[in-house]
């Protein structure tokens, strides 16, 4: 079996597809089309800068730790919401139910005026309400990572209800079964 990475460290892959010139670059839509195989729940990340709450959808999102409570979001540094979470160092996270596809296309790029979210704030860190799950964070540490940055968030409230989570494949929206 080959490793997935070179003994140079450049990206290879298995059976040389992919790869392209003299530099051996790794091809950009393969490795999106690649990342897109992996099925993940979908987010809405926030944050409040002012009285004004800013969203948008993400996948991003992992656990960092549970002592202490630890989460982790990646975030583009040209999406408009990299720098109000740096300006506010609080972050919302919004776990989508499979019922908040609308959410999830809305706070996605696509506005929807059927779409009118609700916010609840936890020490004025706004979530969408009625999502599946809900967890409010105060930055941490932000770490660089390629064009993105990785927001570490200690987490200082918890909001959780029962349903099926919204997931996010192949560049779709799907549901479980």
């Amino acid at each position: 079996m080959s490793s997935p990475v070179a003994e140079n460290s450049s990206p290879s892959v298995e059976g040389g597809a992919g790869l392209s010139g003299a530099t051996q670059t790794l091809d950009k839509a393969l490795f999106r089309q690649a990342l897109g195989r992996f099925a993940t729940g979908v987010t809405v990340i926030t944050t409040m800068v002012g009285e004004d709450v800013h969203g948008m959808t993400a996948s991003a999102f992992m656990s960092g730790s549970l002592e202490p409570p630890l989460v982790v979001i990646s975030i583009a540094r040209k999406a408009r919401i990299h720098a109000l979470i740096e300006a506010s160092a609080v972050f919302g996270v919004s776990i989508l139910h499979a019922g908040q596809e609308l959410h999830g296309r809305h706070f996605g790029g696509q506005a929807s005026a059927e779409c009118i979210p609700g916010f609840t704030a936890h020490e004025g860190i706004p979530m969408l309400d009625d999502a599946l799950a809900s967890i409010a964070a105060t930055v941490e540490h932000a770490y660089a990572c390629g064009d993105h940055t990785l927001f570490l968030g200690r987490v200082r409230h918890l909001r959780v209800t029962d349903g099926e989570p919204l997931l996010h494949f192949t560049g779709n929206f799907r549901k479980i079964g």
